[in-house]
């Protein structure tokens, strides 16, 4: 691939004469001199990326982010030669591409007037799905972080207004996400249900007081306050015909009401329905009304004269119903015959058509293909296959349709784009399809999910009775396996023109569940599979009790002749895949072991365990290689990245850990979930990675080298050399910037956006530049110095001259969503006491500057700023901790000055550079004797000259020297014969020291 692009370049792009510049790869190590580079610009994963292409005069390379990846050498008859770098390049950072996350969890669906997007209700937010794409493009939340009951879109598409369990109305500019007002809803219960009027101008809520409201959302008041409904207003719809001043609403009475908006009466209530009301559908010309509810009847009513005039059975619950248009073409669906024509969904979760005159159904669609058993379906696919709405699409001439958690667009009742709002726990992911352009998730149900990557597009597999636990594929990646709940194992095989998916093979054997599938990796040949009954199984044909406990991963190597298990027995077995003999035994895992992976280059097998650790282990006399420990809790899952030089780690703390093998380090930790990681995997060209958690998310992860900005105007009398490190590098040279994300460089005005974006989305790296120094090259250096380092702990910044000007003038300039991911590096700064108060002085900064109610409109505001409190508590508890210790040093340190010295002599004793006045002796005699020592001089006997007491000698060694005092009275104090000193008031505590202290002398001599 490299190769081509080298070729398309070198013949495409015109060189552009550079000065001469020398790269440096990431080992440092080869340099090559260029004379010509050209600079590409590609955008990975969001991102801006520079790749160079450079060459000389008999060799061409290729720089992505700053390292050789290929070259071309020119031969004598002008062809080049690719050669691959011997360099093997290890990863250093994954960046999240997209993310699949949940964003509809029951609750209201409505359609923009234009057909593009889909909002719908998911918790505290209302969710804008692009139709297109699938991709979620804004998320609009409340504020209060209470639960959103209802919203409305205007007809004109210029007004949102949300409901929330706080009792407050939002209005909203949608497509911006701004909340332009805000006011209470008056009514004493959350609202259940609301609507606009056909102008766009009146907004009708249905409260669960029984009550109904009316606002003019231009003028800002409550026109109408109408009551009378008994129990919860789940319903409520303006006449279509905007002269007629009348609404339709619909309780727990199960009647529909009709309000006479000019006198604020209720001036009909049409009876019919002996349970809820779900659903009114009116005629264009507004003469008609079908309404639907929960009682398996559909009422057709004559609006003018208020009557029945056909009751149509349709045994089922229906949920929503909708007018097809006359005048159009629904020959696919059974429409032959003028008339009146509606379309129902409800818990059979099929859409039916039926003719209101003949009260007949002419078209059921198509359940879901299954080839489950007759009757086998668990009450939780029961529940959630029902359909809950149905919206029509008249441009398009299409259907929505939604279930509990699904969202689906259908084409003439065919199923074209279906949506998964919520997944669930996910417990495995896999990469399948022609390049990799799917995945399969097995979620905790007995569907699967193949999801396309590109418009986000899902479709549900049947077949599984129980949850599915695993899933595999073969080399090609079109077939994959499936083990289940249901001791079942299902091999699929995907359409690579169309991508419909088929079951293709079925399985069972196992008395227990099957927890376990892998896949053979030469051939599509054989399946090997590990139950919960402590069994391996290969293809059915051969059958080996393994363990002593379950069985929790299987693994096949890529020769296709050993076999690798994993269980609760703490135990990793390794099984010839010929008759399923044992080859070893490999022991060592405090706890149970969660996933065994093969190397696919050495004999290298690879285990994760619930201790935490992962180890390698080799398989010629199944010995522990090396353990990475690095995991607060249970490894659930490894794989070999890099041609197996590198391992992916992903574990239940909620973390994926990147590691290189021959250094044992831990080389980046990605955090993306917020619950145990069951699944991960990686693309067939290893540049691609894709995560799933319990938090029923799935993401994406991208492969990004460290990218090198380059100026493009570079000064010619000035080198400039670009190198990358590892670790930190000593900021010693003033024109070096050492940046602290993966990008650092000299940058234009047109570049310098992009490197701050970059700063604030990517992985920790150190990349120094150096090169000359100018007035307009030191200011970029200094930006870009403050910029990069914003993203870890701006350390550094805030220790410096005027660092806190400069930080604050940094973070005003970043834009709203760098400043909420430097609010989120925050969060993380302010758990660790060493980059603490980095955090608080960033946060300091952002509450000075922003106001608060600005600051809470930022993504995850409100529960980073909850995180930050208790953090920043505990850091208040430790400092004032510090604070009071630091007290009692210094007021110790007082205590223990020697009588007698000044404090001016105390303060001054380290810095004292003129000759000591004479010191004060060690010890202030009180040469006045007291009771005791008179009376012992009494007692004492006299001695002969010359002898001398031992306390005597111990005396005068305590002051110093051995020879007798200048002044004898002095010392002797009065005391008689005894010659036993008096030491004044402290002589108790003298004496009871230690000789050692007693001999120190004081500091100033």
């Amino acid at each position: 691939m490299y190769s081509l692009q080298i070729a398309r370049l070198l013949t495409s792009l015109r060189p552009t004469m550079l000065p001469t510049c020398t790269f440096a790869g990431l080992d440092d190590v080869k340099r090559v001199r260029l004379r010509r580079a050209h600079l590409l610009e590609e955008t990975h994963a969001g991102v801006s990326v520079l790749i160079i292409c450079a060459w000389s005069c008999s060799e061409a390379f290729l720089w992505y982010s700053g390292n050789i990846i290929n070259s071309s050498r020119r031969r004598r008859d002008g062809r080049c030669k690719t050669m691959a770098s011997n360099n093997l390049q290890f990863k250093t950072n994954y960046a999240v591409s997209s993310k699949i996350e949940p964003f509809y969890k029951g609750g209201k669906v409505q359609i923009n007037k234009d057909e593009k997007y889909i909002l719908c209700t998911c918790g505290t937010r209302v969710n804008i799905l692009e139709i297109a794409t699938g991709q979620l493009t804004r998320s609009i939340e409340q504020d209060d972080q209470e639960d959103i009951t209802s919203f409305a879109l205007s007809p004109d598409d210029e007004i949102l207004v949300t409901a929330s369990r706080a009792l407050l109305l939002k209005q909203w500019a949608w497509r911006e996400g701004v909340c332009s007002r805000s006011w209470r809803a008056i009514h004493n219960t959350p609202v259940a249900s609301m609507t606009f009027d056909p102008t766009s101008t009146l907004l009708a809520t249905g409260g669960c007081d029984g009550t109904i409201k009316l606002w003019d959302v231009l003028k800002q008041y409550c026109t109408h306050n109408l009551k009378g409904s008994s129990g919860v207003v789940h319903l409520v719809q303006f006449h279509p015909d905007s002269r007629v001043l009348q609404l339709f609403s619909s309780s727990q009475d199960c009647g529909i009401r009709v309000w006479d908006l000019r006198s604020s009466q209720c001036v009909c209530v049409l009876q019919s329905h002996y349970s809820t009301v779900t659903g009114l559908a009116f005629s264009p010309d507004g003469s008609t009304l079908v309404s639907s509810g929960r009682d398996k009847i559909c009422t057709v009513w004559n609006l003018k004269s208020r009557t029945v005039m056909r009751t149509v059975p349709v045994y089922e619950a229906v949920e929503a119903v909708v007018l097809l248009p006359e005048g159009g073409d629904f020959s696919e669906i059974g429409v032959k015959a003028e008339g009146l024509h509606f379309v129902t969904a409800g818990s059979k979760g099929v859409l039916r058509v039926w003719e209101a005159g003949s009260a007949r159904c002419v078209f059921t669609q198509t359940p879901p293909v299954t080839t489950a058993p007759a009757g086998v379906v668990s009450g939780d696919d029961e529940e959630g296959c029902g359909l809950t709405h149905c919206l029509h699409l008249p441009d398009s001439a299409r259907l929505a349709t939604a279930t509990r958690h699904n969202i689906l667009s259908t084409t003439s009742c065919c199923s074209s784009q279906l949506f998964v709002g919520y997944n669930d726990e996910v417990l495995d992911v896999k990469f399948v399809g022609k390049g990799d352009s799917h995945i399969v998730v097995a979620t905790n149900s007995p569907q699967l999910k193949v999801f396309d990557l590109a418009t986000r597009s899902c479709q549900i597999l049947y077949g599984h009775t129980g949850t599915v636990l695993s899933l595999d594929v073969f080399r090609k990646g079109t077939m994959f396996a499936s083990c289940a709940k249901d001791t079942t194992v299902r091999v699929w095989r995907m359409d690579t023109l169309s991508g419909e998916v088929r079951c293709v093979a079925q399985g069972s054997g196992h008395a227990n569940a099957v927890g376990s599938v892998s896949c053979s990796r030469l051939k599509e040949s054989f399946v090997v599979t590990g139950s919960l009954d402590c069994t391996i199984k290969l293809s059915v044909r051969l059958t080996e009790k393994g363990h002593e406990k379950d069985v929790n991963s299987v693994a096949v190597s890529p020769n296709d002749k050993l076999v690798a298990s994993g269980s609760q027995d703490r135990t990793v077995r390794v099984w010839s895949l010929a008759g399923l003999g044992l080859a070893g035994v490999c022991r060592g895992h405090r706890r149970g072991v969660w996933s065994v992976q093969f190397s696919p280059t050495d004999q290298v097998l690879a285990s994760a365990s619930a201790d935490g650790a992962v180890k390698l282990w080799g398989l010629q006399d199944f010995s522990c290689l090396k353990t990475f420990e690095g995991h607060d809790a249970s490894v659930l899952k490894v794989i070999f990245v890099s041609h197996g030089s590198q391992i992916l780690t992903s574990g239940s703390d909620g973390l994926v850990k990147l590691w290189t093998i021959k250094t044992n380090e831990c080389v980046r930790t990605l955090d993306a979930h917020e619950d145990k990681v069951w699944g991960l995997h990686a693309s067939r060209k290893d540049d691609r990675a894709v995560t799933a958690s319990a938090d029923s998310s799935i993401t994406l992860w991208q492969h990004l080298m460290q990218v090198i900005i380059r100026t493009a105007a570079a000064p010619e009398s000035v080198p400039l050399v670009i190198q990358t490190h590892k670790r930190p590098v000593a900021r010693t040279d003033p024109s070096c910037i050492a940046s602290s994300r993966s990008v650092s460089c000299r940058l234009n005005k047109e570049m310098h956006s992009v490197a701050t974006a970059f700063v604030c989305s990517s992985s920790p790296g150190r990349v120094c530049v150096r090169g000359g120094a100018g007035t307009e090259e030191e200011q970029a250096k200094q930006e870009d110095q403050i910029l990069n380092n914003c993203n870890p702990p701006p350390t550094e910044i805030r220790q410096g001259q005027d660092g806190g000007e400069q930080l604050a003038s940094t973070i005003l300039k970043l834009r709203r969503d760098q400043k909420e991911a430097v609010l989120r590096y925050c969060a993380v700064w302010n758990t660790n006491a060493r980059s603490c108060l980095d955090a608080q002085a960033v946060m300091e900064v952002l509450l000075k500057h922003i106001a608060p109610d600005d600051l809470l409109q930022y993504q995850g505001a409100r529960n980073l700023l909850e995180a930050l409190l208790p953090y920043t508590e505990r850091h208040m508890q430790r400092i004032g901790r510090l604070l009071q210790a630091s007290m009692f040093l210094d007021y110790m340190w007082q205590k223990m000055r020697v009588t007698g010295q000044s404090s001016v002599e105390a303060q001054g004793e380290d810095m004292d550079t003129v000759p000591a006045a004479p010191a004060p002796p060690l010890f202030i005699i009180d040469t006045q004797p007291t009771r005791r020592a008179l009376a012992r001089a009494r007692k004492t006997r006299p001695r002969k000259k010359g002898r001398k007491t031992e306390r005597e000698k111990r005396d005068r060694l305590a002051c110093g020297s051995s020879a007798p005092p200048a002044h004898a009275d002095q010392v002797t104090g009065g005391g008689g014969a005894s010659g036993r000193p008096h030491l004044g008031p402290h002589s108790r505590e003298i004496q009871n020291t230690p000789l050692n202290e007693q001999l120190i002398d004081p500091p100033n001599r």
